[in-house]
């Protein structure tokens, strides 16, 4: 199937694409890498009467610390972040979570900005976004706002953005040094959308467990942080009675769904899998951040 007909304008500014978003609403729609877009356009799931091509405008891509943060620019493509010895260093769930996204020739292309915006509960950076209590930061006609991505998501595919906003930057926090991180998923094949997914980050002390997020993939209608097993973990050593009352905590915390090949109970079965997985890895070295030499 071919698109529906529509125009196309690339700019050189975001006022400039602001302009032409306050114009025509939700009857335009912005493209930067169209690893999505272009998939949806094509089966005519989405007909704009305009894109407005925003690859070209300076300042929205690249990694930098400030401080405490790390802000990623919305049209860093994933194979930036998969690269980036500024990520490995101070951000290592998302070092460890861009090699899992799709093909190395979608993750030359794609980029953060774009998936976080499109909000497909299946895909990885909105899951890492949310365990590591990110904020997006927006800008609209009426000026810039930062929203935590723990509020961001609201219901499948949609947003705190209006149809004359821009996405144009994320700000992470730098994970502390005794902070771990794992990112693990299970798909039917390399580079198909994950069953389930699960970014996890902990500091492990002693033999217990502190500071735990638990953000799931493909487990809702968003990334879900998975509140009442992260609190059946916290500072507590992970016995296996304790993580028999995580596992349990996750029907409590996920929403997983049904499709052709993969039941809603199957993916709750397998989203205790990963969270053993998961604990196990980090309690054996996991990622953490490395120490400025």
């Amino acid at each position: 199937m071919k698109p529906s007909a529509f125009d196309y304008v690339r700019v050189a500014s975001v006022e400039e694409a602001l302009a032409h978003l306050t114009e025509l609403g939700d009857r335009a729609r912005l493209i930067a890498g169209g690893q999505t877009l272009m998939a949806t356009l094509n089966m005519r799931l989405s007909a704009p009467e305009l894109l407005v091509d925003i690859s070209r405008i300076p300042g929205l891509s690249g990694i930098r610390l400030n401080g405490s943060t790390v802000t990623i620019g919305a049209l860093t493509t994933h194979r930036e972040i998969e690269r980036s010895p500024l990520v490995a260093q101070h951000l290592p769930l998302l070092a460890q979570a861009a090699p899992q996204i799709a093909h190395a020739a979608i993750r030359n292309s794609g980029t953060i900005g774009g998936s976080v915006a499109f909000a497909d509960p299946a895909a990885e950076w909105p899951a890492c976004c949310v365990a590591l209590d990110a904020t997006i930061v927006i800008q609209g006609p009426a000026g810039g706002r930062r929203v935590r991505a723990r509020t961001f998501f609201r219901n499948l595919y949609e947003t705190d953005l209006t149809p004359t906003d821009i996405l144009v930057a994320i700000e992470f926090p730098v994970t502390p040094l005794a902070r771990r991180s794992v990112f693990l998923e299970l798909s039917r094949r390399r580079g198909d959308y994950a069953i389930v997914g699960l970014a996890l980050l902990a500091r492990p002390a002693e033999g217990l467990l502190h500071e735990v997020a638990l953000a799931y993939v493909g487990a809702g209608p968003v990334p879900m942080l998975a509140r009442q097993a992260m609190a059946a973990l916290e500072g507590r050593a992970p016995a296996a009675s304790v993580m028999q009352a995580a596992r349990a905590a996750l029907a409590h915390d996920l929403q997983p769904g049904s499709d052709l090949y993969t039941s809603a109970a199957t993916r709750q079965h397998l989203a205790g899998v990963l969270l053993d997985r998961a604990v196990t890895q980090l309690l054996s070295g996991g990622a953490a951040p490395h120490a400025i030499a």
